[in-house]
This record gives structure tokens, C-alpha cells and sequence, in this order.
């Protein structure tokens, strides 16, 4: 008999790996992050279970090319709008993520753009960098403080309420949306208002974005939502990039709908709309949120135990359901 072959589609931390060759199964790893179709589907060819990167698209075309004995796709990370569950699921095939071990540095991240936008830190850099003269005054580069200001968060999951935790530390008050509302402790914790999603946007200094992508959010933010917000507020996305309308988003920065925005994710990554890239009033960072070595690393570690689990008969960590 052969034995187990476990393929990962992309590079992750050592550590994952060697977990996994300890294991004793026959491991096969991509070569980079992102492959064309073709290589990807010659690379997980055969496999009993496979650990994707987020770039690796998981269709009916995947499965067809992993072939029948596939039991486990192990998503190397949070979301896994990248996965068609419903096939998966239609061929008794496990789909599992990596909930939890990401989401402090993700909140950081969060709280770190928000800082970045109300206080126009990208312009400062950017400002020292080109060389041009500048000089300490009283009204030089005045940005916006957030004591006291309003936090709407949208998706109020584990990497939201991380997020608010930050924020109420540095003296803002919180609201968020939510498909249902937190348990009463951590709303008492944070001293939380429930609302609608149009009362949110219209309320809130900053709305800061943590729901997953899906075809129901698809455009969640699109320009008759940038329009509810406050004109002097910031958007702030660490989730997905098509949650956001960046086109409708460029419009709302230029004309003042909104004072800014700041973004980790993409709609169309990693192309950004060029009209985002002329805009002084937008902060971009490249999909960075939970790139730290130990959060990577335990992402990859906890990816590796989920397909271990299931091909030894076990139920995974961390199932999506």
C-alpha cells in the first residue's frame, strides 16, 4: 500500500511540515503561493488530503484533479470563501479552517489602521520620504483623534470583538452589526450598542469591516452604503476585498463622502484599483493581517492536526460547517 500523501499548496512555516512528515505521510508542497490551474491541479493530483493556501481556488475542477480518495481539505486559513463547501460536501469530502490563532494579530493590524487613517500617518511617511521640505507646526498635518469617537464594527466574530477591545483600551466607545447579537458578557465587557447596519454606518467615526465573504456580502459596501456614512468617518477593511465596492470607494474618498480609508485586503488581489493608489486619504497595506511568524506558523500547525485528524478517523479541530 502507499502511503498517505498529503500535498500543501503553497510554502508555510517549517515547523507545519515537519509536523507532518513526523506523521509518516509522503508530503508534496507547491512551490509558491500562487500556481496557474494547471500546476495546481498537477500538484494535488492523487492526494488523501490537501492544505490550501487562500490563493488556491477549491472547485469541482480541483476535486476532479485531486480524484476520489481525497478526504480532507485543510484551508490555511480563517476564511474560505476560496472553497466551494457544497462540492466538497457533495463528495464526502471535510472541509476544515484555522479559526482563533489569528485573530490577535489580525485585531492588531485593525487598530493599527485605524490609527494610520485618523491620524494621516501614511502622508507623514510618505511626506519624509519624497524629500520635500517640511517643518513642525501648530496646524501642520493635524489628523483626527479617536477618544471619545464611535467604533462600528460589521461582523462582530472573534477577530471583531478583539478588534473592539483594542479600541475601547484607547478610549472609544463600540457598536457593532451582527446576523445575531454577542452573549450579554461580552456586550457588558465592552459596553456595546446592537444595531442595524444602516444605523451603524451612520453613526459610527470609523466602521471597521470583519465579516466573511460571501455571495451575500459581495458589495456589502457599495456606494449607497458609503453615502450613509458620517462625511467625516473612516472605513477600515481587514476581512475580504469584495466586501467592498472599491470603485464606489474611490468615488466616496475623492468627493469627501468619507474622510478616509484604510484597507489590508483586495477586491480584485493583488491588483488595486489605481485610483486608490493616487489617493492620499487611503491607507494600503498588502493583506498583512495575520502575517506574523508565530501566528503563520500556528495557522500552518493547526491546518496540518485537522488533515492529520481526519485521516486517521478522527473529527477535525476545527470544522467548517
Amino acid at each position: 500500500m502507499e502511503p498517505t500523501l498529503v500535498v500543501v499548496t503553497g510554502p508555510v512555516p517549517q515547523p507545519a511540515l515537519d509536523h507532518l512528515q513526523a506523521a509518516g505521510v509522503q508530503l508534496r508542497v507547491g512551490t509558491a503561493d500562487t500556481l496557474p490551474v494547471s500546476e495546481l491541479h498537477a500538484l494535488v493530483a492523487g492526494a488523501d488530503a490537501v492544505l490550501t493556501l487562500l490563493t488556491a481556488k477549491v472547485d469541482d475542477a480541483f476535486l476532479d484533479a485531486v480524484g476520489p480518495q481525497v478526504r480532507v481539505v485543510a484551508n490555511v486559513a480563517v476564511g474560505y470563501n476560496n472553497i466551494d463547501v457544497a462540492a466538497c460536501t457533495a463528495r464526502g469530502v471535510t472541509v476544515t479552517n484555522t479559526p482563533g490563532v489569528l485573530t490577535d494579530a489580525t485585531a492588531d493590524i485593525a487598530l493599527a489602521l485605524i490609527l494610520m487613517a485618523t491620524r494621516r500617518l501614511g502622508e507623514g511617511e510618505r511626506l519624509i520620504r519624497s524629500g520635500q521640505p517640511w517643518q513642525w507646526g501648530m496646524l501642520f498635518h493635524l489628523g483626527t483623534g479617536i477618544q471619545g469617537r464611535r467604533l462600528g464594527i460589521i461582523g462582530m466574530g472573534q477577530i471583531g470583538l478583539a478588534t473592539a477591545r483594542r479600541a475601547k483600551a484607547c478610549g472609544m466607545t463600540i457598536a457593532y452589526s451582527n446576523r445575531n447579537r454577542v452573549d450579554r458578557a461580552a456586550e457588558q465587557e465592552l459596553d456595546a450598542t446592537y444595531l442595524s447596519l444602516d444605523e451603524l454606518l451612520a453613526t459610527s467615526d470609523v466602521v471597521s469591516v470583519h465579516c466573511p465573504s460571501t455571495p451575500a456580502t459581495h458589495h456589502l459596501i457599495d456606494a449607497a452604503r458609503l453615502a450613509q456614512m458620517k462625511p467625516g468617518a473612516f472605513l477600515v477593511n481587514t476581512a475580504r476585498g469584495p466586501i467592498v465596492d472599491e470603485a464606489a470607494l474611490v468615488e466616496a474618498l475623492r468627493s469627501g463622502t468619507i474622510a478616509g480609508a484604510a484597507l489590508d485586503v483586495f477586491e480584485h488581489e493583488p491588483t488595486v484599483h489605481p485610483g486608490l493608489l493616487e489617493l492620499d486619504n487611503a491607507v494600503l497595506v498588502p493583506h498583512v493581517g495575520s502575517a506574523t511568524l508565530e501566528t503563520r506558523t500556528a495557522m500552518a500547525l493547526l491546518a496540518a492536526d485537522n488533515a492529520l485528524r481526519v485521516l486517521g478517523g478522527q473529527a477535525p479541530l476545527t470544522p467548517v460547517r
